[in-house]
C-alpha cells in the first residue's frame, strides 16, 4: 500500500468513524432534554425515565465519540505535516476553540448525569441544555476549519510564506456558513431518524410500550421537521459550490463539458473515457435553476479544467446521488409522519407504518457519510483548494499503512464496545445497573481526557513529538500549537 493512499484511507476511516458521534453529540442533549421538559410540564414518570435512559445513551456516545476524536487530533500532526506547516497559523483559532467548548460539554453532561435530585430541577433541565449547545458549537468550529479548506481565506501568500495571518477572517470564510448549516440540520436528522427507528423496531416487539411510544414520537418529530428544511440548506450549500468549487460541482453531477441550460441527473453511472453518463435520468434545465436560479444559465463542466485536477468523478457523484436521495426519502417519510400526526394518528403505531420508520434508522448516517465523501473527495487534489495538493502534505515517514492497520484495529474495538453499551443500557431496567453504566461510561471518559491531554488537545497531536524527540521536537511543536492560538 503506498503512504499517500494509506494516509487518506486513515483519515477516511477516521473521520467516517468520528463524524457519526458527532452528529449523535449535536443531537441527543436537545432530544433528552426535550424529553425532561416534558417532564417538568407534565410530571409524567414515563418522560423522566426516557430522559434518563438518553442520558445514558448520550454519555456513551460522548465517551466514545471523545477517543475517536483524540485519534483525530493525532492523526492530523502525524500524517499532513506539510498542512500542518501552514494552516496551522492560519486556522488554529476555531480548533482551539472547538477544545473550549469540548470541556464544557464535559462538565455540563457530568452534571446532568450526577445531579439528578441533587440540584433544582429547571437547573438540571437547563444543563441538558448547555450540552447541546455546547456540541453544536463545537461541531460548527471544526466545520468551520474544514470550510477553510475549500474556501481559504485570512492570509496573504508571499514567497512561499503565510502572511498578514487574520484568524477570524480565516474562520468566518466564504464557506463556513452553508457547510455549518447544513452539517448542523445533517446532524439532527441522522440521529433524530436513527433515534426513531430504533424506538419504532422496539415497539413492534413490545407493541404498546409507553417508554418507546414517547421516544418515537419525540424523535421522529425532531428529524421530520430537520429533514423538510434539509433540502433549503442544500440548495445554499450547491450555488456556494457552484460560485466558488465548479469542478466539484461539475463532478457531483458528472458534467463533462459547459452548458447552457444543464439538466439535472438523477442516477447514472459516470463513464470518464468516454465523458458521458449512462442509465441516468434527466431534468431538463434544473441543474441550471438549481445552481444558478435561471433556468438558462451556463454551468461550468470538467473540461474547462486540466484533467489532472479533476476530481474523482465516479465517486463524487455517486456519493452525492446517494446523499441526496436519502435525504429525500427522509423527507418524504418525515412530511407523511407530520400529516399522520395531524389528521390520523392511529396509524402511527401500524406495523407497516412501524417498518417504514425502522427502516429509514440507517439512513441519516448513509447520507452524512455520503455527504463528506462528495465534500472531501470533490475537492481533490487540493488539500487546501487551489494552494496545496494533498499529495505534497503527506509525512514523508515510511510505513504508513502500519498506523492504519492499527488505527483501523482500535476503531473496530471501539465499535465492539459501543455495541456491548448500547445493548448493556437497552436491557438495563434496574437502578443497580444503570449506576454500573455510568461507573463504565466515566472510566472511559477519564481514559479519553488522558489521552486528549497527553497528545495536546487541540494541538492536533503535535504534543505527542515530544514524547519521541524531546528537544528536538521543539520547532514543530512551535508550529503546531500555533494552531491553538
Amino acid at each position: 500500500m503506498e503512504d499517500l493512499f494509506a494516509a487518506r484511507l486513515q483519515m477516511a476511516i477516521s473521520l467516517g468513524f468520528h463524524i457519526i458521534f458527532s452528529c449523535i453529540g449535536m443531537t441527543m442533549p436537545f432530544l433528552m432534554a426535550f424529553a425532561e421538559w416534558q417532564w417538568l410540564k407534565s410530571k409524567q414518570e414515563v418522560y423522566l425515565d426516557l430522559a434518563k435512559s438518553w442520558s445514558k445513551g448520550v454519555a456513551i456516545f460522548f465517551a466514545v465519540g471523545a477517543v475517536s476524536g483524540t485519534v483525530l487530533s493525532f492523526e492530523l500532526g502525524l500524517l499532513w505535516p506539510g498542512f500542518m506547516e501552514y494552516a496551522g497559523e492560519i486556522i488554529g483559532m476555531p480548533f482551539s476553540w472547538e477544545g473550549t467548548a469540548f470541556f464544557l460539554e464535559a462538565i455540563a453532561l457530568g452534571f446532568f448525569l450526577y445531579g439528578w435530585n441533587k440540584v433544582n430541577r429547571w437547573v438540571h433541565w437547563a444543563s441538558g441544555i448547555v450540552v447541546g449547545i455546547s456540541g453544536v458549537i463545537s461541531g460548527i468550529f471544526v466545520v468551520a476549519a474544514n470550510a477553510w479548506m475549500n474556501s481559504p481565506a485570512g492570509f496573504d501568500w508571499v514567497d512561499g510564506q503565510a502572511v498578514n495571518i487574520d484568524p477570524y477572517a480565516a474562520m468566518f470564510n466564504d464557506a463556513w456558513f452553508s457547510q455549518a448549516l447544513h452539517m448542523t440540520i445533517a446532524a439532527f436528522v441522522s440521529t433524530s431518524f436513527a433515534v426513531a427507528g430504533l424506538h419504532a423496531l422496539l415497539l413492534l416487539k413490545n407493541p404498546g410500550h409507553v417508554l418507546h411510544q414517547k421516544a418515537y414520537k419525540i424523535a421522529l418529530t425532531f428529524g421530520a421537521v430537520s429533514a423538510i428544511l434539509q433540502p433549503l440548506s442544500g440548495d445554499i450549500s450547491a450555488k456556494d459550490i457552484a460560485e466558488r468549487q465548479p469542478e466539484k460541482l461539475a463532478a457531483m453531477e458528472a458534467l463533462f463539458e459547459t452548458e447552457k441550460g444543464a439538466d439535472l441527473l438523477i442516477g447514472g453511472i459516470p463513464d470518464v473515457e468516454r465523458a458521458t453518463v449512462d442509465y441516468a435520468i434527466r431534468l431538463p434545465k434544473m441543474l441550471s435553476f438549481l445552481a444558478h436560479g435561471d433556468f438558462d444559465a451556463t454551468v461550468t463542466g470538467l473540461k474547462e479544467f486540466p484533467r489532472e485536477l479533476w476530481p474523482p468523478v465516479q465517486i463524487t457523484h455517486i456519493a452525492f446521488q446517494v446523499m441526496v436521495l436519502s435525504g429525500m426519502l427522509m423527507a418524504t417519510v418525515g412530511l407523511v409522519f407530520l400529516l399522520f400526526y395531524w389528521k390520523k394518528k392511529e396509524i402511527l403505531y401500524k406495523n407497516w407504518w412501524l417498518w417504514v420508520v425502522g427502516i429509514c434508522t440507517p439512513l441519516g448516517f448513509i447520507a452524512v457519510e455520503a455527504g463528506w465523501v462528495v465534500t472531501e473527495v470533490g475537492r481533490q487534489p487540493w488539500i487546501v483548494y487551489r494552494m496545496f495538493k494533498t499529495a505534497d502534505s503527506v509525512s514523508p515517514m515510511p510505513g504508513l499503512q502500519y498506523t492504519c492497520y492499527i488505527l483501523s484495529t482500535l476503531y473496530l474495538l471501539l465499535g465492539f464496545v459501543l455495541v456491548f453499551l448500547m445493548k448493556r443500557q437497552i436491557r438495563v431496567v434496574n437502578k443497580k445497573n444503570m449506576q454500573i453504566m455510568v461507573e463504565i461510561i466515566i472510566v472511559v471518559l477519564g481514559i479519553a481526557f488522558v489521552f486528549y491531554t497527553l497528545l495536546g488537545g487541540a494541538d492536533f497531536g503535535a504534543g505527542i513529538i515530544e514524547v519521541f524527540t524531546g528537544k528536538k521536537g521543539e520547532k514543530a511543536i512551535s508550529k503546531a500549537t500555533s494552531m491553538g492560538g
